[in-house]
């Protein structure tokens, strides 16, 4: 079976409260992923025992995956083949197949999915960096590294100022609803490299 968990961050008592969305009494594309990440031929043997073996003659191999490694499944996404293509994500299934990171580092591993699935990933350039306020805090050690790695740094009104008072030294751009020029002509005409943007769900932040 195939069972899908969210994991939520619980404020009050900080611990992590696990809930169960789903479970389908059918394999799912995880199965060839887990299979690949334990090396454990799961499909194999639930034929196995599906044809009538025990699933105690299996518990010599179903030891799980070795913590030597991590394992990343990244979705492959239609964006760049099927231009116009609404590229805001909701509950709905949008990818069009999985790709998997293996690596002894847990940046390598999703470095190497990301790759898989075609994401670009520049070494060079100019980085778009617009986050809400709650996530104004996290952004800072993520802007030094590229700020190191030689990337100039561009950033919407509320983000730039904090980037500045944290000491960096960033561009301002204007958002969409301030008046061109804006971020999207910086789009348009390829300044952009690379985007860090993270939203709430209002309407004028969908519509931008």
């Amino acid at each position: 079976m195939n069972i899908q968990f969210a994991l939520k961050h619980n404020k009050s008592t900080g611990e992590y409260d696990i809930y169960i969305l789903e479970v389908n009494p059918r394999a799912s594309r995880t199965v060839p992923f887990v299979a690949k990440a334990t090396g454990v031929p799961v499909a194999k043997i639930a034929a196995r025992i599906m044809a009538g073996e025990a699933l105690t003659d299996f518990s010599d191999i179903l030891v799980g995956m070795s913590m030597e490694h991590t394992a990343v499944k990244a979705p492959v996404f239609p964006f760049s083949r099927f231009p116009g293509t609404d590229v805001l994500l909701g509950p709905e299934m949008k990818s069009t197949g999985e790709v998997m990171g293996l690596d002894k580092d847990v940046a390598q591993a999703f470095a190497k999915s990301q790759l898989a699935a075609g994401t670009i990933l520049p070494t060079e350039g100019t980085v778009f960096l617009s986050v809400k306020d709650s996530d104004k805090e996290k952004l800072i050690p993520i802007a030094r590294e590229l700020v190191e790695l030689n990337f100039k740094l561009v950033a919407t009104g509320g983000t730039a100022r904090f980037l500045k008072e944290a000491g960096l030294t960033v561009t301002r751009v204007n958002k969409v609803m301030e008046g061109q020029p804006h971020i999207v002509d910086s789009i348009i005409n390829g300044d952009i490299d690379f985007m860090i943007n993270t939203t709430t769900k209002g309407p004028q932040a969908l519509a931008d």
